[in-house]
């Protein structure tokens, strides 16, 4: 295992960059814990597998220094860097057994026979292939071969990092929860650095210690899950995590009051005088619909998604979202909203600005 360092870190795809805008990735420092489970979580663009192929070396970044321990790496090939990584879609060796396959990386370093036996029935196991081992892996389907290419990434027990380029996508959806348990398990187990590539939240959000939130090149938030939901640093982070997304809606803040439509939101926080693009988050499990308390909405349909109830509505031209409980009872003449004070996040230009006690 080792500790990942990225030391004023950017990339960009062309030849001389001369803005910002150039930059698939944008500036970053930060460093990856020994031990911690990460997950890059982003819209297709955003950067996420151009930083994973710098840290695994199968890309140069334009400036800046990668080090693992203290080492600086930035121009050692992959196969010094002692790292592991499954792609997106299945590598593996048609010609060779599962058994075969899964073994390569052992006896490529000179493993003992006995040893590699141990280790590939181990893996064989935690994937769900045990009874496959002999068979040869060219007839195998697409979501099997991906299982072995996951389990290759998994047999050595001494490699600095386990990285991973959104390796589920060819994996049917109940497989895709087991090996997420699988590896959660192989994590806690072993320790080893994993870093988890995926646009996907929920896989995020139940794989990993920390997220990193990736936008347009550059790292918007890095948090637990529940960080992210309560206070999203950015409303990228509030739209794009929760199913529905945090609503965003445009406001003039003064003190600990928000306006929006001539009405007053209050806020549990007060704020200074803030320029440019001001807007206000609130999730939609933080507001309720009721019959006389808060804003004028106009309901426009209920979906019932059986835990609870979304609720769809316009407030001053603005789509928002609620949520309701499983059983509350939603009426026509229930055409008011009103927010918890203390969930309501500000915004200036995109990024949260933090209050002061009101």
């Amino acid at each position: 295992m080792a500790k990942i360092t990225l030391d004023n870190l950017a990339h960009s795809y062309k030849p001389n960059p001369a803005t910002e805008d150039d930059y698939a990735l944008k500036e970053l420092n930060h460093d990856w814990v020994d031990g911690e489970a990460y997950a890059l979580l982003g819209s297709s663009g955003c950067g996420k597998s151009t930083l994973l192929n710098i840290i695994s070396g199968l890309l140069t970044p334009s400036q800046g220094r990668i080090l693992f321990d203290g080492k600086d790496v930035t121009r050692a090939p992959t196969a010094e860097r002692n790292i592991a990584q499954v792609f997106q879609f299945p590598v593996v060796y048609d010609t060779m057994t599962v058994h075969d396959n899964l073994a390569f990386p052992l006896r490529n370093r000179g493993r003992d026979e006995a040893y590699v036996a141990e280790r590939v029935n181990e893996i064989a196991k935690m994937i769900g292939m045990e009874h496959m081992l002999k068979r040869k892996a060219r007839g195998l389907g697409a979501d099997e071969k991906q299982k072995i290419s996951l389990g290759r990434g998994m047999v050595r027990k001494d490699v600095n990092a386990l990285l991973f380029d959104e390796p589920l996508t060819v994996i049917d959806p109940h497989m895709k929860w087991e090996l997420r348990t699988q590896l959660k398990r192989l994590h806690h187990e072993f320790g080893h650095t994993m870093i988890y590539v995926t646009h996907d939240q929920t896989e995020a959000l139940t794989f990993a210690d920390k997220v990193v939130v990736m936008y347009d090149g550059r790292v918007v938030q890095i948090g637990t899950p529940e960080e992210l939901f309560e206070r999203p640093e950015h409303t990228f982070v509030g739209y794009f995590i929760g199913s529905p997304g945090m609503n965003v809606i445009p406001a003039r803040v003064e003190g600990a009051t928000a306006h929006v439509g001539g009405a007053e939101i209050a806020l549990g926080q007060g704020y200074g005088a803030l320029s440019g693009k001001v807007e206000i988050g609130i999730r939609p499990e933080f507001a309720r619909l009721s019959q006389s308390e808060g804003l004028p909405v106009k309901v426009r349909r209920v979906e019932d998604v059986g835990r609870h109830k979304i609720i769809r509505a316009d407030m001053f031209g603005q789509e928002i979202n609620i949520i309701a409980g499983e059983d509350d009872r939603i009426s026509p003449d229930m055409n008011r909203v009103s927010f918890d004070a203390s969930q309501v996040n500000v915004y200036a230009d995109d990024w949260r600005v933090q209050g002061a006690a009101a």
